[in-house]
C-alpha cells in the first residue's frame, strides 16, 4: 500500500527544523511529519503535543509503552507497530513481550498488573469505548491518579497517531528490521545510536 498523500511536502522553516531533529532521533525523516508538514499548523501543534507528551514521567515507561503498542495494535497501524517496537526494544524491553504482544491475552510474558494496562489501551481504543469502572480501580490502585491520567493521556495520543497514520495510508518504515533481537540470556541493550 502506497501512502495516501504525497510525503514530499513543502520545505518550510519548520519542515526543515523538525526534519533535522527526526534525522538526528531516528536516523531517517518519519513519514508522519513528512505528511503532516502540509499543513504547518498541524505540523506544529503536532510536534508541541509529542515533545510534551515525552516528558510526562508519572508512568513506568515500561507501563507506557506496552499500552502504546497495545492500542495501535488495536487500530491496526503497521507504521506505529513498526516504530513502537523499534522503540521499545531500543529501551530495553523484553523482547517476547513485543514479539507476543498479538496475542498477550494467551501469553504467559506479561504481569497482572501489564495485562490490566493492555486491556485498558484496547478498551480505550475500541469504537465505542469499552471502559469500566472496575477496570479504572483497579488500575487506580495500582499506579496511583497521576499515572492513571498519564496512561490514559498516552492511549488517547497514541490513538490520535495510528488513525492519522493509517487514514493516510502510512505503512512501516522498516524500524522493525533496524533490531538485532538477540537470543534469550544474551546481556547488552540496543539503543537507537547503534543504528546511525
Amino acid at each position: 500500500m502506497t501512502a495516501r498523500i504525497s510525503l514530499d511536502p513543502p520545505r518550510s522553516l519548520l519542515f526543515r527544523a523538525v526534519s533535522w531533529y527526526s534525522n538526528r532521533a531516528y536516523g531517517k525523516v518519519i513519514d508522519p511529519l513528512r505528511a503532516g508538514a502540509h499543513h504547518t499548523g498541524v505540523l506544529w501543534a503536532y510536534s508541541r503535543l509529542e515533545l510534551s507528551a515525552g516528558r510526562w514521567k508519572k508512568l513506568d515507561p515500561q507501563l507506557k509503552a506496552l499500552a502504546v503498542m497495545a492500542s495501535a495494535a488495536t487500530v491496526g497501524c503497521s507504521w506505529c507497530m513498526d516504530f513502537g517496537y523499534w522503540v521499545s526494544h531500543s529501551q530495553g524491553m523484553d523482547p517476547r513481550k513485543l514479539r507476543e504482544m498479538p496475542e498477550w491475552r494467551e501469553s504467559d510474558a506479561y504481569t497482572k498488573l501489564e495485562r490490566e494496562v493492555l486491556a485498558y489501551a484496547e478498551a480505550m481504543t475500541v469504537t465505542p469505548p469499552r471502559v469500566e469502572d472496575e477496570m479504572v480501580d483497579r488500575l487506580r490502585s495500582s499506579l496511583g491518579e497521576a499515572a492513571l491520567v498519564e496512561l490514559t493521556s498516552m492511549i488517547a495520543v497514541e490513538n490520535m497517531r495510528s488513525r492519522s497514520n493509517s487514514a493516510l495510508g502510512l505503512t512501516s518504515q522498516g524500524f522493525k528490521d533496524r533490531c538485532e533481537l538477540q537470543p534469550p540470556g544474551a546481556s547488552g541493550r540496543h539503543t537507537p545510536a547503534a543504528d546511525r
